[in-house]
């Protein structure tokens, strides 16, 4: 009687799972719309999608082609792995498409950020942005303090076992801490560190405030971030005194992009953001590919020290040394690439809107999905072998495809500033330390590029 019950309740639960992904299938059927599944009520295919990440994506384009429908991070979505239709959403960003990052992310880096705005307001966050990572800037005040963060971040690794994740993700943080408001090692820093690891969980998570969510953690993050900010804005004001960082600039007379306090926290909350994962992920896998390649280390040695060469010991690199870096920048542009360090950008319609004999319904989101353009073996030949030295054709730089940095009007405005950070980073590494993998270290590649358990390294004197 048991046993039977037991197969009766077990039934009913199939026959229910079965009816809920019908009628979820039913309620997004539309005419004109791409093919494809929807999966569970409002949490779709995200489990799927997070877990299995290229394979999902693979899997999904072998039943229904370059473009299909799914559901992801809780909302409707159009997946595009066509590079001439990713080209033209990139590049056409007016025409019924806005950024469609996901709610979460919109909800734990502001509604001010610069990924969040569109129109008018994009175009004065994008020009106030750019002001303070200017070639410029750059030049004159940031890059002398990242070389100084950087000679003091590595200074003693040598005969050491390092978890190069660990350092290089502190490496990105303090340093941009240090560029953007002065923030070094003290209370200040202290209080910060950890709840910006928090809000960086939480904005790649499913909006479910509840207790425990990451979501949540991240929302709590980001209330405790905006206070200590408010905080050092007041103080600041309240001294009358002029910081030679990016907060001093947005708060100076001299800076045209009037911003209010909301706007200048959640732009420092966006470069924090974006600059942390870019910078730290590319340091770590150069460190790993350059470990695997011994001629391309060898190369980039010889690089950095004839820069070397030519100066004292205590001399900072400067801005003709990061221009003569050309292997430096080809090594970062190839571990991007292979590594894909971003899988892809998201953009919502405004309207209903046609997309290559498709119709998209106004409010869903379209996922442009670069990364298989990384290894696509038309743009890039023998696409899964790490070659930096293609990337001194500058053509390939220039090409209609490259979305390493993002594309149109969204391209990376800080993108100069992350090469300057990495190529600092590793002219002090590989002039200064030889490294030996200590081995069992697991990488994830989707949907971070990760190594869960740490990726430990052991480092000694060149």
């Amino acid at each position: 009687m048991a046993l039977a019950i037991a197969i009766l309740a077990l039934v009913l639960l199939l026959c229910f799972c079965s009816a809920l992904l019908r009628w979820n299938e039913v309620r997004y059927r539309r005419k004109g719309l791409p093919p494809g599944t929807m999966g569970w009520p409002f949490f779709g295919e995200t489990t799927e999608f997070l877990k299995q990440g290229p394979n999902f994506m693979k899997s999904q384009r072998a039943r229904y082609g370059s473009i299909f429908k799914s559901h992801i991070l809780g909302c409707p979505t159009i997946v595009s792995m066509d590079p001439e239709v990713n080209r033209y959403i990139l590049m056409n960003e007016s025409k019924g498409l806005v950024p469609g990052y996901p709610q979460s992310m919109l909800d734990i880096l502001g509604k001010c950020n610069i990924a969040a705005v569109h129109g008018g307001a994009h175009k004065v966050m994008r020009a106030a942005l750019l002001s303070v990572v200017s070639p410029t800037m750059i030049r004159d005040r940031l890059l002398p303090k990242v070389d100084d963060f950087m000679r003091s971040h590595l200074r003693n690794w040598d005969q050491q076992i390092i978890d190069i994740q660990e350092k290089t993700k502190e490496m990105a943080l303090r340093s941009s801490m240090k560029q953007i408001a002065g923030i070094e090692s003290g209370p200040l820093s202290e209080s910060f560190i950890p709840e910006f690891f928090k809000l960086v969980l939480g904005t790649l998570s499913l909006p479910i405030d509840l207790p425990g969510t990451n979501y949540r953690r991240g929302i709590q993050a980001r209330k405790n971030i905006v206070k200590l900010l408010q905080q050092l804005i007041n103080e600041r004001r309240a001294s009358e005194t002029q910081k030679d960082d990016m907060l001093g600039f947005f708060m100076s007379e001299e800076n045209k992009y009037k911003l209010n306090d909301e706007e200048v926290i959640d732009q420092i909350i966006t470069v924090l953001y974006s600059g942390y994962e870019t910078v730290s992920t590319t340091s770590m896998m150069a460190v790993k590919f350059l470990h695997d390649h011994p001629k391309v280390l060898q190369q980039l040695r010889e690089e950095h020290f004839a820069i070397r060469e030519k100066k004292r010991a205590e001399d900072p690199i400067d801005w003709d040394d990061l221009k003569a870096m050309k292997f430096t920048r080809a090594v970062i542009f190839e571990t991007s690439r292979l590594a894909t360090i971003v899988n892809g950008v998201l953009r919502k319609t405004t309207k209903d809107m046609e997309l290559n004999g498709f119709l998209i319904p106004k409010g869903w989101r379209i996922y442009v999905y670069t990364r298989e353009i990384n290894y696509d073996p038309f743009l890039y030949s023998e696409p899964l072998t790490f070659n930096p030295w293609r990337w001194l054709d500058k053509n390939l730089e220039s090409h209609n495809y490259f979305f390493i940095f993002g594309g149109g009007t969204r391209h990376c405005p800080g993108k100069e500033l992350g090469i300057a950070e990495i190529s600092t980073f590793l002219h002090y590494f590989v002039t200064k330390y030889r490294w030996e993998e200590v081995g069992g270290d697991k990488l994830l590649k989707f949907p971070r590029v990760e190594a869960p358990s740490g990726f430990h390294i052991r480092v000694s004197s060149y």
